[in-house]
């Protein structure tokens, strides 16, 4: 069945001279226009591609990238504003995407910038957007692992750190302090959930969670191995490093670079010494 607001893979059954059709099921045939027809592509041959509705209300396909799809968060700039709403950017040249002001939740302005969810209207049947983001988030308990792994939607940047929506369903925060990158609103990034809170509300981090996050793959450790290897077996660093040195190096807080050197010291793979750390 064909998902409108998503990626399709779809059969073409037919050549014309303005594009090809495709095989919409229920839906009929779609078009595609031409100039988004991958060069070779022939009859019988499958293409993936994003399913709209166009100005007259008909399926369309198209190869372009959006940047947001059904079912998804993400921060659009408004092109223009008139009677029946604001129309933002979503990626698609062809048609904008629609914020109606009943779903604004504060007025929008040509040139801002806000964050929406795009959903199905029910009276349309078409791809409209709101910025009144609450009412689409998972209102149940979260069900997640600690350490698991989640993608991330950077919301806002408040006193304690980063507000994030989790995999399009939940809030989380993300602590200043547990920071050792630089995030912006809009980010998409990846975390692991650290805690959920007696307020169902998620704490996250952007390294895998304690003792995994020290001696795990591609974690800190091997980090501190590598650059080990690259300075020649030595590193001028240690319990005693500032910890603003250590995140500036290393990219972790001082805490988990002693968990990571300790661990390294007792699997034998590193020495400690008064000046820094060494590599065996």
């Amino acid at each position: 069945m064909i998902q409108v607001g998503q990626y399709n893979t779809l059969r073409v059954v037919k050549e014309v001279d303005f594009g090809v059709y495709l095989d919409g099921g229920d839906k009929g045939e779609i078009l595609l226009p031409a100039k988004y027809v991958p060069e070779g592509t022939a009859v019988d041959e499958e293409v993936e591609v994003f399913v709209y509705h166009d100005s007259e209300d008909r399926l369309i396909a198209t190869t372009e990238e959006p940047y947001i799809m059904v079912g998804e968060f993400a921060f659009l700039e408004a092109k223009m504003v008139n009677k029946v709403g604001a129309f933002l950017d979503w990626g698609i040249t062809a048609k904008d995407l629609l914020v109606p002001f009943a779903e604004q939740r504060a007025t929008m302005r040509e040139g801002g910038v806000y964050l929406v969810y795009a959903f199905i209207d029910d009276m349309t049947g078409r791809i409209v957007a709101s910025s009144k983001v609450d009412k689409f988030l998972d209102n149940t308990p979260p069900q997640y692992a600690l350490n698991q792994e989640v993608e991330l939607l950077v919301v806002q940047e408040t006193e304690l750190g980063y507000k994030v929506i989790v995999e399009n369903s939940h809030w989380g925060m993300v602590y200043k302090n547990e920071v050792f990158t630089t995030i912006e609103p809009g980010d998409f990034v990846t975390g692991y959930i650290k805690k959920v809170r007696d307020d169902e509300k998620l704490d996250i981090s952007l390294q895998p969670v304690g003792y995994k996050q020290a001696v795990g793959d591609g974690a800190i450790a091997e980090l501190i191995v590598e650059e080990l290897q690259k300075a020649g077996g030595f590193l001028p660093y240690g319990d005693k490093t500032d910890a603003d040195v250590v995140a500036r190096v290393f990219g972790c807080s001082k805490k988990n670079f002693k968990k990571s050197i300790g661990a390294l010291y007792k699997a034998r793979r590193i020495e400690i010494t008064p000046n820094g750390i060494k590599l065996v």
